[in-house]
């Protein structure tokens, strides 16, 4: 694959081996009113990492036309900080969505979720280049181990299988992306772990940037929504009925509470008034199919 669009003009050439720069001071903070919000009515722990913000809808099979603004994108939100790409970048990596094998050492990890434009639409076919450490704290620089690109389907949505990256001196975990919506500048920027004890002391760490990360058996599980500073129109309000179900927006819900929505049953995981928007299919750390 082609290196991604004007990714030399991003950042200036590191020789390799030497410390990744800090980013410039006095970045201005990401406004995250609405998610703020949201969160403190529904007090959903699983749904946010540390100050950062990495609500990724989760969304099931169903066929949709579109997706709704997230309580992490409605709000005048600043797009996702870039970051620098360090001396470990190499472009053509392989198209693909998963960098392990069998018998690839480490823990298991996923990393799913969309990529938004300013006005919180979907961009289909935007792409996603990745590359990190191995389980060692090594980047391979002779091959292409754990490199990949790959692009966000028809509604916006990107999965990665990989594995907890390895440390290595002066940094914190991380996993380096760069993100392009189809015709638009690239998006250089860096992924991180909630609870780590080198986040407070690596000089490149931004909370901002933080996953949602979770414990499923021996694996984890992050999610992160990038939101690209690409113009769009918002959607019209739509003016179909929702579907039906007993399923409602500001009622209160206590853990084990049984809703139907959309002809299905969910299970209520742990008590919350409900915002609209988080309706039981968007939101799994909330709701599970009965």
């Amino acid at each position: 694959m082609p290196a991604p669009h004007d990714h030399e003009a991003e950042t200036a050439a590191v020789p390799a081996g030497t410390p990744e720069a800090a980013p410039p001071a006095g970045a201005r903070p990401v406004s995250r009113k609405s998610l703020l919000r949201a969160a403190a009515a529904v007090g959903a722990v699983p749904l946010l990492a540390g100050t950062g913000v990495a609500l990724a809808r989760e969304h099931t099979g169903r066929a949709s036309t579109g997706l709704e603004p997230t309580p992490a994108c409605d709000d005048g939100d600043d797009p996702t900080v870039p970051q620098t790409e360090g001396p470990y970048f190499k472009p053509n990596s392989p198209h693909r969505t998963s960098l392990v094998n069998a018998g690839t050492p480490g823990i298991r990890l996923t990393v799913s979720g969309y990529v938004f434009g300013r006005a919180c639409l979907p961009i289909a076919g935007a792409l996603l280049d990745f590359w990190q450490a191995d389980v060692n704290g090594a980047y391979d620089n002779t091959g292409y181990a754990f490199r990949g690109h790959q692009f966000t389907d028809a509604r916006g949505a990107f999965r990665l299988s990989t594995i907890v990256p390895g440390l290595y001196p002066g940094r914190t975990r991380h996993i380096h992306v760069k993100v392009q919506a189809p015709n638009r500048p690239v998006l250089t920027t860096q992924l991180y772990f909630p609870d780590e004890p080198r986040n407070n002391t690596d000089a490149i760490f931004d909370a901002r940037l933080l996953m949602n990360v979770r414990e499923v058996g021996p694996a984890r599980e992050g999610t992160f929504d990038f939101v690209l500073d690409v113009p769009q129109s918002p959607s019209p309000t739509p003016t179909t009925a929702p579907p039906a179900g007993t399923w409602a927006a500001g009622r209160a819900y206590r853990a084990g509470d049984g809703v139907t929505y959309g002809g299905a049953a969910y299970v209520c995981l742990q008590a919350h008034t409900s915002v609209t928007g988080w309706e039981p299919p968007r939101v799994p750390a909330l709701w599970r199919a009965a």
